[in-house]
C-alpha cells in the first residue's frame, strides 16, 4: 500500500521502473481502469454514443512496450476493449479517445522524468484528466485490492489502430502561415521525435531538428522548464538566425519558445500573444490562465474582447474551467497550453502550429511581439524547502494582511502594483513562491522580504 500511495501523484501515477512501477502495477491499473471508465461512461455522455474500449499509447521508454502489453491486457480481463495506438505523443491519445469516441484511455509515460521512470497518464471520456479528486483515489482503491489473473484465451483480441493520418490532418488546422519561417525545433529525444515528422514534415516551414532520435536516452532532460536544457536550443537559433525555436517534453504535451535572439519567452507571455489570435474569432470568450501568470495577461485578454479567468495550477483544473466556460483558449507558466477546438486538451504540436500562425502574420520578429507584454518584473516560480506549509503560509498572509486575500491556490496577496502567490507542493516539503512588480528593483525587493520568512530559495 505504501508503494501505491508514493506512485499515485496528483494528476498521474509514476515512480521508478522495476522499483516502483511494474508490469505487475500496468496490469492491475488496466483492469480498474476498464471497469471505472466504463462506470463512468452514462454520467460524463448522458446517452451519447461512447464505446466500450479503452485507447492505450505509449512513449518511447525502453520499459513502455512491457508496461502497455500488461496495461491492455489488464483492461481485456476487466471485459473492456483495448485499442493499441502505437508510440505516440500524449496529446495523440486525448485527440484517439474523442476521434474513436471511446470511454477513456491512458498514456504509458514518465512525461519528463529521466528514462530510469515511467507511469500512466489516464483520462476518460472526451479526454477528460482523471486525477486525484475526479477518479485517480478510486482507481488505487481498486488497485490494492486486485491480484494479476493470468491471460485467457477467451479475452477480446486487442485492436491495432493507425491514426497518425487524421492526427496530422487534426493538428494542421491549426496552421496557416502567411510567410515561411525558419524554426528549431528540440524535441528532447521524447515523442516529439516522432509526432514532428508525422505531422510536420511537408508543411510551409523551413525546420531545423534538434534531438529527433528516439530510444536511446536523452542528450539532455526532457524537461524545457529547467533553462539549462534550453542551452542547446538556443546555440542553435543563433546558429542558424532562425525566427524563434521551440523545445518539447518528454511526451510533447508541452511546448516551451525561445525568440531569434536565443531569450526564453515565459508561457504566460505566450499565452498573452495568442489569446487575440482565438478571440478573432470569438469575441467574448473565456480565455483561461494559471494564478502564476502576470497581469499583462488578464489584461491582453480585456483588450482583446476576452474574458479572462484565473485558475488553479494543473491540467485538470484548466481543462474543466475551459469546457465549464465554453472558454476558446487556456495557458499555463509550465508550457501546457489548451485549446477549445482540440477537445479543451493540452497539445505541445497545437501550440506550436498556432504560434507559426500567429508570428508568419507579423512583420515583426518574436522578441519584438513579446517586448510589449513583458511590462512587470516577474519572479517566475521560486521554491523554498518548509517543514511548515500551513504555519509559513499563514505568516505570510498575518505579514500581508492589508492586501486582497484570496485561496483559490495556496494564498495570493494583491496590492495595486504588485501582487504574490505562495502554494504548496502536493508532494514535496516545498512552498512555491510567484511575485510579480512593476520593475525589477521592486521585485527583488520583496522577495528578499519573502525570504525574511520563508528562508533561503532551492534550486529547481
Amino acid at each position: 500500500m505504501a508503494k501505491l500511495e508514493k506512485v499515485f501523484k496528483a494528476y498521474d501515477v509514476r515512480g521508478l521502473y522495476g522499483e516502483e512501477i511494474d508490469e505487475d502495477l500496468a496490469w492491475k491499473i488496466g483492469h480498474a481502469c476498464g471497469g471505472f471508465l466504463r462506470s463512468l461512461m452514462s454520467g460524463f455522455e448522458r446517452g451519447q454514443a461512447c464505446s466500450n474500449r479503452l485507447v492505450v499509447g505509449r512513449d518511447m521508454r525502453p520499459s513502455s512496450d512491457s508496461l502497455a502489453e500488461a496495461l491492455m491486457e489488464g483492461i481485456s480481463s476487466s471485459g473492456a476493449g483495448a485499442i493499441d495506438i502505437g508510440m505516440v505523443d500524449t496529446p495523440m491519445v486525448y485527440f484517439a479517445i474523442n476521434h474513436l469516441g471511446s470511454c477513456g484511455g491512458i498514456q504509458v509515460t514518465a512525461s519528463h522524468n529521466p528514462v530510469e521512470y515511467n507511469g500512466f497518464k489516464i483520462s476518460g471520456a472526451k479526454a477528460r484528466p482523471v486525477g486525484k479528486d475526479t477518479g485517480l483515489k478510486e482507481i488505487q482503491r481498486l488497485v490494492s485490492t486486485l491480484r494479476r489473473m493470468p491471460t485467457g484465451a477467451s479475452l477480446a483480441p486487442i485492436q491495432k489502430v493507425d491514426l497518425w493520418s487524421e492526427y496530422r490532418q487534426h493538428v494542421l488546422k491549426f496552421l496557416k502561415v502567411a510567410r515561411r519561417l525558419k524554426v528549431v525545433i528540440d524535441a528532447s529525444n521524447g515523442m516529439g521525435g516522432k509526432m514532428i515528422p508525422a505531422v510536420f514534415d511537408g508543411a510551409d516551414i523551413d525546420m531545423i531538428p534538434l534531438n529527433l532520435d528516439i530510444g536511446k536516452g536523452f542528450a539532455h532532460p526532457p524537461n524545457p522548464l529547467v533553462e539549462a536544457n534550453l542551452q542547446q536550443l538556443k546555440d542553435a537559433v543563433l546558429e542558424h538566425k532562425a525566427d524563434f525555436g521551440i523545445c518539447l517534453d518528454g511526451d510533447a504535451d508541452r511546448c516551451m519558445f525561445v525568440d531569434e535572439k536565443a531569450q526564453t519567452v515565459r508561457c504566460d507571455l505566450m499565452t498573452a500573444l495568442l489569446c487575440r489570435h482565438f478571440l478573432k474569432e470569438s469575441k467574448g470568450a473565456m480565455v483561461v490562465y494559471d494564478l502564476r501568470s502576470s497581469r499583462a495577461v488578464a489584461e491582453e485578454i480585456r483588450a482583446a474582447g476576452g474574458v479572462p479567468r484565473r485558475e488553479r495550477v494543473g491540467h485538470a483544473f484548466m481543462k474543466k474551467t475551459l469546457a465549464d466556460g465554453h472558454g476558446v483558449f487556456g495557458g499555463e507558466l509550465s508550457g501546457h497550453f489548451y485549446f477549445r477546438d482540440n477537445f479543451n486538451c493540452d497539445s505541445g504540436a497545437i501550440a506550436f502550429a498556432t504560434a507559426l500562425t500567429v508570428i508568419a502574420s507579423q512583420s515583426k520578429p518574436l522578441s519584438e511581439l513579446i517586448a510589449p507584454l513583458n511590462r512587470y518584473s516577474h519572479s517566475g516560480e521560486i521554491n523554498f524547502e518548509v517543514d511548515d506549509k500551513a504555519g509559513k503560509m499563514k505568516e505570510v498572509e498575518k505579514r500581508f494582511a492589508d492586501a486582497q486575500i484570496d485561496y483559490l491556490d495556496g494564498v495570493t496577496c494583491t496590492y495595486k502594483d504588485w501582487w504574490l502567490n505562495l502554494r504548496p507542493s502536493n508532494t514535496e516539503p516545498l512552498l512555491r513562491l510567484t511575485l510579480e512588480a512593476p520593475d525589477e528593483a521592486a521585485m527583488k525587493e520583496r522577495v528578499a522580504q519573502l525570504e525574511q520568512i520563508l528562508g533561503k530559495p532551492v534550486a529547481h
